[in-house]
């Protein structure tokens, strides 16, 4: 008699939270609380009890998915974290999009002072290629090398910062979809592009693969500010834990303002199948947790 192998269902709950738990716990451990003048104190509460980890999350399935270094992994995690944190302290200020609730919070600036919040900036910034360079062998200097490039070209003129000088710019110009895909790929794609070619760095990766999570990691990033302009325009600061509507309140371009609620929820979809897709192109064995992210991105209502 012949029997069929059952896959079991993939348990993203579950999943996620065994590495939110480890991550969580490294990163109140590595931003310290006694750096100089209350420094620590800004650093912690820009990064700590709060946000979705999805990036740490995608450097941990595709690290899963090829087999990657486990201290490596967990490191560029937490870097990539720091990264992320950094960002939103800044884009937050004043001089940039002057917000005042970020996570369900009071944004950093708000609840210690501009200058703080700019050091505090700073050095999560600093920190977060601390953590990928350890002194010792427990990850081979080949994959710091590798992992600290991915992340600078991601976070720099060329990803996040880039795509800032873009959306600062373009404040009440009215761009085209191809204009408003490109400063998203900088300022929201690069990175968490990033965090999937960082989880993949950690491991062995032919060059079949690299692509397929190159062009799923680009289609993840996309889905995800489409998603993000969504609910700008459909849920409230409470749900958000931002502040809701800013954006139309601001004159800027979102994928709704250029394709509707309906054509930007459809798109999104699209993003999605592309993502999937291109996962499916890696031949990779163990991608349920890309899967699963990528659906969650694309479907969360927060």
């Amino acid at each position: 008699m012949n029997t069929v192998a059952v896959v079991p269902e993939f348990d993203l709950r579950s999943w996620s939270s065994a590495h939110l738990s480890a991550v969580e716990a490294s990163l109140s451990a590595w931003v310290v609380e006694d750096a100089p003048a209350g420094l620590g104190g800004a650093m912690r509460y820009a990064v700590l009890d709060g946000g979705k980890r999805l990036r740490p999350l995608l450097v941990w399935a595709a690290s899963e998915a090829v087999g990657g270094n486990v201290q490596a992994a967990q490191r560029a995690a937490c870097a990539v974290e720091l990264i992320h944190a950094y960002s939103l302290v800044h884009d937050d200020l004043p001089c940039m999009d002057n917000d005042v609730l970020r996570r369900g919070k009071p944004t950093v600036h708000v609840a210690f002072g501009e200058a703080q919040a700019l050091l505090a900036g700073d050095a999560l910034q600093a920190l977060a290629f601390e953590l990928l360079t350890p002194v010792g062998d427990e990850v081979p200097a080949d994959v710091q090398a590798k992992l600290c490039r991915l992340l600078a070209v991601a976070a720099g003129q060329s990803g996040m910062a880039g795509g800032q000088a873009i959306d600062l710019a373009s404040v009440g110009i009215k761009l085209t979809q191809t204009q408003l895909q490109r400063m998203h790929q900088l300022k929201t794609g690069a990175l968490l592009q990033a965090s999937v070619m960082m989880g993949a760095a950690c491991g062995e990766c032919d060059d079949k693969a690299s692509e397929g999570l190159k062009t799923y990691g680009a289609a993840l990033g996309l889905a995800f500010q489409v998603v993000d302009d969504i609910l700008d325009v459909t849920q409230d600061a409470m749900t958000l834990g931002k502040t809701a509507g800013k954006d139309a309140a601001n004159d800027k371009p979102t994928y709704v303002s250029l394709m509707g609620l309906s054509g930007a929820q459809a798109h999104a979809q699209t993003l999605l199948q592309h993502a999937l897709v291109a996962l499916r192109s890696t031949g990779l064995s163990e991608t349920r947790a890309l899967e699963a992210l990528a659906d969650m991105v694309v479907n969360r209502n927060t």
